[in-house]
């Protein structure tokens, strides 16, 4: 017996797995070719599609992707699934936006919507956590109100394919998400 080792090309998975789970066409058209890495405190990565708890995510993670560092990059983590999946109609929810980013160093970007972590409302069952890296073109001075962590002002009903077409960043070039679900208050 025979037995045969094939390794999985990464990307590919991630373009498989976009498309199982509706990240094409609810957030993207196209498959990006980067995968972000994204490292939460206490060693949680987001492998793309894994399940995170609302707990595990609730500080903002360390971000990398293979980027030119020569170039301007803009970040976007999204909820396309608000207030559910079954009736998105504050799709898409804006967790956290930084532009102006030198190559993958976020943080010496310009933060444009302060980081807040998935809490998915409570029987609205699982909720997909999108991370979308954007080149831009050259530095952009953004017109957006700075909306801070403290704040849900401005989150709710946001388009990434709008803000992406009015700052010309086109598709995406990396991506990553995860699912969470709603968990006890009390745990936060």
């Amino acid at each position: 017996m025979f037995v045969t080792c094939v390794e999985v090309d990464p990307v590919l998975e991630l373009g498989r797995l976009m498309k199982k789970h509706r990240i094409i066409p609810d957030v993207v058209t196209c498959r990006p070719h980067i995968i972000i890495d994204v490292l939460y405190p206490c060693d949680t990565g987001v492998k793309p599609g894994c399940h995170l708890t609302p707990l595990s995510v609730r500080h903002e993670p360390i971000i990398r992707w293979l980027a030119d560092p020569t170039k301007l990059h803009t970040l976007a983590m999204i909820d396309p699934d608000a207030p559910s999946r079954a009736s998105p109609t504050k799709r898409e929810w804006l967790h956290w936006l930084v532009g102006n980013i030198h190559g993958c160093d976020v943080a010496l970007g310009q933060r444009l919507v302060g980081y807040i972590g998935s809490r998915p409302p409570a029987k609205t069952g699982r909720h997909r956590y999108v991370f979308l890296a954007f080149r831009q073109h050259c530095e952009l001075d953004f017109d957006e109100p700075y909306i801070p962590s403290s704040s849900y002002e401005g989150r709710p009903c946001f388009s990434i394919k709008r803000f992406a077409k009015k700052y010309a960043l086109g598709n995406p070039i990396a991506i990553n998400f995860f699912f969470a679900n709603w968990e006890d208050d009390d745990l936060y």
